[in-house]
């Protein structure tokens, strides 16, 4: 048995910790006028990240040496959050969830309910084993749902905080031992989820491996490639955040090489000309249409000329746009002048003094070589 899935003995700190959590839900169900009002703060706490205070009174050091072998702010290393704390709780000591799951049953409808279930069971729920699994269908549907939106919170405000939930849940959505078990819509739902998030969360170079181990999507013809373009082209479309669309353009380059669908390949193309023109339905602004324009040009170098002809022909569509564009190009011609300018003075400046420095090296020792000959 790994260390990793070890029983933990019984830690106070821990155990106030759970305990808190399910004072919170009774709570939530007691008092139907402030439920909305209770979960979010629920939510909230659970999804702070761990201060030094808390670390130095339950970092687990009751634990941590007999089973690592090590201090406890070593073992703590990436794990910054309650939720992190609470769902390797669960996974681990089982029994402690028993209580929970009722409850977020009578809460499913509510705000938050599914996003909390989310971030303390998500390991639980993929290290469950299969013959204890009723309600199977109602837990995965509950923590797709609330691991979307999480997702999306950290999207929006382009922090990665709840990273470590989309990670794990990648790598073990990825092992077919432990996916298997899930309904097939699960299986589905928690694909496309990954794919359409991955960009986000995760390097770009580290897209082939996630391709290579990419499960089956029912409903979907063609390669795993084919359905992670789709999903990445919906998500395109709905990302409003400027950096957050900026990093996927960029990453979208990682996908330089991939056979795909003509579709598919028609599919990104489009996805990707609607960020290159000024005004409806998109309105990029111009940090995202060069991006775009560059992503363009990078997966689909053939026929670049013709779509900057297209372009041009769009511009002309939306006059109110020209005097920006006419200002930027000034501003981008000046701007290239001075910079030719500022290195050619440069450059010039480095060989005269290279020529300089060649010239002294020459002079000083020969200096010194005759006045030793003469004192010979």
């Amino acid at each position: 048995m790994s260390d990793r899935h070890r029983p933990l003995p019984k830690s106070a700190y821990r155990t106030a910790l759970t305990q808190q959590l399910l004072r919170k839900l009774h709570k939530a169900i007691s008092l139907p006028s402030q439920r909305g009002d209770c979960l979010r703060q629920l939510f909230t706490d659970v999804a702070l990240e761990v201060d030094d205070r808390a670390k130095g009174s339950w970092i687990l050091l009751d634990w941590t040496e007999l089973l690592y072998g090590q201090d406890a702010e070593h073992l703590f290393v990436g794990r910054k959050c309650f939720y992190e704390v609470l769902a390797e709780h669960y996974a681990q000591i089982p029994e402690d969830a028993k209580p929970l799951l009722p409850l977020f049953v009578q809460l499913w409808t509510q705000s938050f309910a599914s996003q909390i279930f989310a971030l303390v069971f998500y390991q639980w729920l993929f290290e469950i084993p299969t013959d204890a699994s009723d309600g199977l269908l109602r837990y995965t549907t509950a923590f797709i749902e609330g691991a979307s939106n999480i997702f999306w919170i950290d999207l929006l405000g382009n922090v990665t905080r709840f990273h470590s939930l989309y990670h794990y849940t990648m790598e073990a959505a990825l092992s077919s031992d432990q996916l298997n078990k899930f309904p097939l819509q699960s299986r589905r739902e928690l694909a496309l989820l990954l794919a359409r998030f991955f960009f986000f969360y995760e390097p770009a170079d580290g897209l082939d491996d996630f391709l290579s181990r990419f499960p089956l999507v029912p409903g979907y013809n063609g390669a795993a490639a084919d359905v992670f373009v789709i999903e990445l082209t919906d998500q395109l479309q709905k990302v409003k955040v400027e950096p957050v669309l900026l990093h996927y353009l960029w990453s979208a380059k990682a996908l330089k090489g991939k056979e795909l669908r003509v579709t598919t390949s028609t599919r990104l193309k489009t996805a990707l000309f609607s960020f290159t023109s000024p005004g409806g339905p998109m309105y990029p602004t111009r940090p995202v249409r060069h991006a775009a324009w560059d992503t363009l040009d990078c997966l689909f170098p053939v026929g670049r000329q013709p779509r900057l002809v297209i372009s041009l022909l769009f511009r002309l569509l939306h006059p109110y746009y020209w005097p920006g564009s006419f200002w930027n190009f000034i501003v981008t011609v000046i701007t290239y002048i001075v910079t030719l300018i500022t290195d050619t003075i440069c450059d010039a400046i480095e060989g005269m003094l290279a020529v300089f420095l060649r010239i002294w090296y020459r002079i000083v020792p020969g200096g010194i070589d005759n006045n030793d000959d003469h004192e010979t």
